[in-house]
């Protein structure tokens, strides 16, 4: 005779109804917690739809955010007598400034970061329209420009906006840390004084325009596309039809133009440019772009604003747009995608330019 155990299998069953059970409890757990949110984003949607979208004006005072800096690592580094030595002398300074208060000059900071549709217009038209309100002949308006330029009608409008300051006679500023090129320097070229970095790009005055074909393809495949238009060049190029050689020179005469007024508008605001030499396209590093007049100054405008800070006020201004809560999740979505791919991107490339 032989004895049969079937204790483990008896074990084994066991076991398994058991991690079936916890799955479904897990699930029904997951399913309570993602109805909970579905109610609460409903409920936000619901209350935000309906409000005025505003936005806020954050003013800063950058020599308060200077001397903090300073004092923090005055307290790291100086011993307690130094450090005692400092303060007395800080204290005796702000007696004599209260004893006979001067008014200083003011500096007003803007940042403009430009995509390819100069997003930041958006927010540069309501930081212009507010300090012109208070700035007079006798302050600086300084722009921290970074762009490598993007649409023609885009940066037309983003220019204009800094045209208005020239226009009320203020003195402006801008400092291209990065890059300021095509429709980048077609903003920079406005200002009374362009300082750059001594590596930052500048330049690419010029226009380009590429978009694909595939109506090779179609027809390849029996699909036809109409195109109909009123009007003779209503459509010169199109990305399914069919391209005539008269409709390229007709796109080909449109980008010229478009560089002649490009040309004209910086040679208006930058009359020292030899524009037809520099108006080719080429880019220039700031060494190189202050030999050709492209810039007047070789300073970063981490310098030039702790400079500035010495003997004037200088405060640091941004506008901020109210957004609702899909805004905000879906930017964050937005931004974390970016990060990933410009973080694999650059391990994959692992591109060195020296």
């Amino acid at each position: 005779m032989h004895a049969r155990c079937d204790q483990p299998n008896i074990l084994s069953g066991g076991y398994v109804q058991y991690l079936a059970e916890y799955a479904g409890f897990l699930a029904k757990v997951v399913t309570v917690v993602l109805a909970i949110i579905v109610v609460l984003v409903s409920a936000a949607a619901v209350r935000s739809k309906g409000r005025r979208q505003g936005g806020q004006l954050q003013v800063t005072k950058m020599n308060d955010l200077f001397k903090n800096l300073q004092g923090r690592l005055e307290q790291s580094v100086l011993d307690k007598q130094q450090l005692k030595v400092v303060r007395k002398a800080e204290k005796q300074a702000e007696k004599l400034a209260a004893k006979s208060p001067q008014s200083k000059p003011r500096v007003f900071v803007v940042d403009f970061d430009g995509d390819i549709k100069a997003s930041a217009v958006d927010s540069l038209r309501h930081e212009v329209t507010t300090l012109l309100g208070i700035a007079t002949a006798k302050d600086e308006v300084v722009v921290r420009l970074e762009s490598g330029g993007g649409m023609v009608h885009s940066y037309g409008l983003a220019s204009s906006q800094l045209a208005r300051i020239r226009q009320a006679g203020i003195p402006l500023t801008i400092c291209v840390d990065k890059v300021a090129a095509s429709g980048g320097y077609m903003m920079a070229c406005i200002a009374d004084k362009i300082l750059s970095a001594p590596f930052a790009i500048l330049g690419s005055i010029g226009v380009v325009a590429q978009l694909p074909n595939v109506h090779r393809l179609l027809k390849k495949h029996n699909i036809d596309f109409e195109v109909l238009t009123a009007g003779e060049h209503k459509r010169t190029l199109t990305i399914f039809g069919e391209n005539t050689e008269k409709g390229r020179e007709k796109f080909q005469e449109d980008l010229q133009l478009t560089h002649e007024l490009f040309k004209g508008f910086v040679a208006h605001y930058r009359p020292q440019l030899a524009i037809d030499e520099i108006a080719t396209g080429e880019v220039w590093l700031g060494q190189a772009a202050l030999g050709k007049q492209l810039v007047d100054e070789l300073k970063t405008s981490d310098e030039y604003l702790a400079d500035k800070a010495r003997d004037s006020d200088v405060y640091h201004l941004h506008y901020s747009q109210h957004k609702s809560l899909q805004e905000r999740v879906g930017l964050a979505a937005s931004l974390s995608i970016d990060r990933v791919l410009l973080s694999w991107w650059s391990r994959l490339t692992q591109q060195r330019f020296w």
